[in-house]
């Protein structure tokens, strides 16, 4: 939260769609870091602690709406340009006071610090433009300035050849006070080949009613728009980045940094240690002193001190690794407690199921926990044996101390301290093997 001179609203426009990313999904709705781009642009607007955020979207775009909840939304009916999709937020505006930020949902590494930069701006005059000099600025629309203000901003295709050396360009955010927002909007006109109605026209208006538009300068890292999938890439190697560096920052040891990679709500503890070729999905965290070993794949999973995990495990939603739990190589945890001190350390399936602390679940183990149309639970108990290449059947309990033989196939409750074996008996025919090899050569040599 920072401390605003004046109250302030926010407008995300979002209804652009995913053609140049070629995508059937709205550009917005594209993963960086385990998030879509909306949500970046969405919790870094929160950071200013502003009156309202509203969301301009398309008609159909219900997975971007979802994506915003519980923030409003409003729907830009035809693609008219920026100035139109600004206009589809002015209901949502109707009382309105201090400043009206418009941001680009493209742009998910702007900075907090960034646009109350461009909110101070507008206070003084009460229109403000973000900017950015670039090397190469073709493409972008020109910040025509006199005397530290922006009289013009130029698209590409319409400067002059003076105009297209300026490397000041329109990083496309915009605040304005919020008593002149539905009087300068509603003045843009369709003056352009293009017969869209462009947010950068405000500027003009603006002048034209007394007031000059002031520009914030930013950072080209943090305004780089996500318009392909290549960009996209570029977003999530600089991101990453960042992220690897705040968690060595934090106390956590990669042991390959450029070989982890993390979602922007992983959370590691102190003294972890992350070995090569880690992918931390959505919703993890992790305590102190745990190792994370080689070619793990964690999500949606809460992981205690002292435990180890990997190499070549998976972790997936709605788990939980309890202290010193061990789950090892080629094991996969699926909506599953483990509690303290349990092992698991090869080649396992552990589903739906709650394991007791200092369990014991041998190697090839499986928890068979789906009969085809529900998820079962299952429940075993405390310090329980489970033999190797056993299969549990759901919904079945093991009792504390029970011991299940190596091979069996469980379907019913084992009773505490109890020994289970469900397997087929053991028959040894001495000379079978030779007499059957004697007799299929006896017929291969008749054909």
């Amino acid at each position: 939260m920072i401390d605003t001179m004046s109250e302030l609203h926010c407008i995300i426009l979002a209804a652009g769609k995913g053609t140049r990313m070629k995508s059937d999904k709205p550009k917005v709705m594209a993963q960086l870091a385990g998030q879509p781009l909306i949500t970046h642009v969405l919790n870094t607007c929160i950071e200013l602690a502003p009156k309202s955020i509203t969301t301009i979207i398309a008609d159909g775009m219900d997975d971007v709406a979802a994506a915003v909840a519980p923030h409003k939304t409003a729907i830009q009916k035809q693609q008219l340009g920026t100035g139109d999709a600004a206009k589809a937020a002015l209901p949502a505006l109707k009382g309105a006071k201090g400043h009206v930020m418009v941001l680009l949902g493209d742009v998910p590494l702007i900075s907090s610090d960034t646009l109350a930069a461009l909110h101070e701006a507008a206070t003084e005059n009460g229109l403000a433009v973000l900017a950015v000099h670039l090397p190469d600025p073709t493409g972008y629309g020109r910040l025509v300035t006199d005397d530290n203000y922006v009289t013009a901003i130029v698209e590409d295709r319409d400067c002059t050849p003076e105009q297209k050396q300026i490397t000041l360009v329109n990083a496309g955010c915009f605040c304005i006070a919020a008593d002149k927002f539905e009087k300068w909007i509603g003045a843009i006109k369709p003056d352009n080949a293009q017969k869209e109605f462009y947010l950068t026209d405000i500027v003009k208006i603006a002048a034209d009613d007394g007031v000059r538009c002031e520009y914030v300068e930013g950072a080209e890292h943090e305004l780089r728009g996500i318009n392909s999938k290549s960009q996209l890439a570029e977003a999530e190697g600089e991101l990453q980045n960042f992220l690897r560096a705040k968690a060595m920052f934090d106390g956590a040891t990669l042991v390959d940094p450029m070989t982890v990679y993390f979602s922007m709500d992983t959370q590691l503890g102190r003294d972890v240690i992350v070995e090569p070729n880690v992918f931390f999905g959505p919703g993890v965290k992790v305590a102190d002193n745990v190792t994370i070993h080689a070619f793990s794949h964690l999500e949606g999973v809460t992981i205690e001190e002292g435990a180890s995990i990997g190499p070549f495990a998976r972790i997936r939603p709605k788990s939980h690794i309890g202290r010193k739990v061990t789950i090892g190589n080629f094991c996969e945890v699926n909506r599953a407690t483990l509690k303290e001190g349990a092992k698991s350390k090869h080649l396992s399936y552990l589903g739906d199921a709650t394991i007791g602390e200092k369990a014991n679940i041998g190697a090839g183990t499986v928890i068979a926990n789906y009969d085809g149309f529900h998820k079962q639970d299952t429940t075993i108990g405390k310090g329980v044996f489970v033999g190797s290449n056993s299969t549990l059947v759901a919904p079945v309990t093991v009792g504390d101390g029970a011991y299940v033989g190596a091979g069996s196939t469980v379907t019913m409750d084992v009773p505490a301290d109890a020994l289970a074996v469900a397997r087929s008996r053991n028959v040894v025919r001495d000379g079978w093997a030779s007499t059957y090899r004697t007799k299929k050569q006896a017929e291969k040599a008749k054909k």
